[in-house]
């Protein structure tokens, strides 16, 4: 059936006008990169480096006259909320009474961008031990501060290696005490949730603590995976019920990553509808 003249010129009028919003916001967003660029450089990188360098060597002397958990959150939250707020982001978190803050847990999240971590150590407020490579050891600042607050430190390229200091840490994850996941390994460079890995659920089972998923969206956008490209944005942290192990075991360990997977996938699925 033809469409008639007049609605093909609306038609015609309503695309055109779609066109040049959307040309005209690539446009604008554009010119706003370039003019965040000194301030990128000349204000937030060094603030970015003092900070580093200055929360670090706190933590090393907190560490002696005061104990972890304190100095988690004196030198990790604060250091993590001032460069998120310089940068800036705006975060909004969800789901904060799915925490229970006397249980520990095994946490699981996805990984998009480097500023999950200021997300996690800002604004989960709880206390935790992070899972992270090996090579995080040898950062100013991050790898000394780190090590005197108990995290958990994983030699990837040497699997018995990593399960003796898997084996190690479970002593430190009691009494509210957490400990934290990215089970995907490594960043996603295209936005979309990898496989996971086991070792978190393996922790979970043998520990026999509730999994806490996870979903962070919007990080991804504010400084992609293996870029230099930061930008300000708005972050999104989606804390979902926690999942009882019971029932689970090493024998169907799978059923309890896919499950956990399913969650967090969920969240992503709930973000981009948003």
């Amino acid at each position: 059936m033809p469409v008639p003249v007049r609605v093909q010129v609306l038609f015609s009028r309503s695309n055109n006008g779609r066109s040049e919003c959307c040309f005209g916001k690539i446009a604008v967003n554009k010119i706003l990169r370039i003019l965040y660029q000194p301030y990128k450089w000349l204000i937030f990188a060094p603030y970015l480096a003092v900070s580093t360098l200055f929360f670090g060597s706190l933590t090393v002397v907190l560490a002696v006259v005061t104990n972890p958990r304190i100095t988690s959150f004196v030198c990790g939250t604060i250091w993590a909320r001032l460069n998120g707020y310089l940068t800036p982001i705006c975060v909004k978190v969800t789901g904060r009474d799915h925490i229970d803050p006397a249980q520990s847990y095994v946490i699981v999240a996805n990984h998009q961008s480097q500023y999950d971590i200021f997300v996690l150590y800002g604004w989960l407020g709880i206390d935790f031990k992070w899972v992270m490579k090996q090579e995080l050891r040898k950062v100013p600042g991050i790898g000394i501060g780190c090590e005197k607050v108990g995290h958990i430190f994983i030699d990837r390229s040497n699997h018995e290696k990593a399960l003796a200091s898997l084996r190690a840490a479970k002593e430190k994850i009691v009494n509210g005490t957490s400990v934290i996941f990215f089970p995907e390994g490594t960043r996603s460079r295209n936005g979309s949730l990898k496989t996971f890995k086991k070792g978190a659920f393996k922790m979970a089972v043998d520990l026999r603590l509730p999994v806490l998923p996870i979903t962070i969206i919007g990080t991804r956008d504010i400084l992609p995976s293996d870029s230099i490209d930061l930008f300000p944005g708005r972050v999104r942290m989606i804390i979902h019920s926690p999942i009882d192990i019971a029932g689970y075991t090493d024998d169907n360990l799978d059923e309890l990553v896919d499950r956990a997977r399913g969650v967090i996938e969920s969240g992503l699925r709930e973000g981009t509808a948003g």
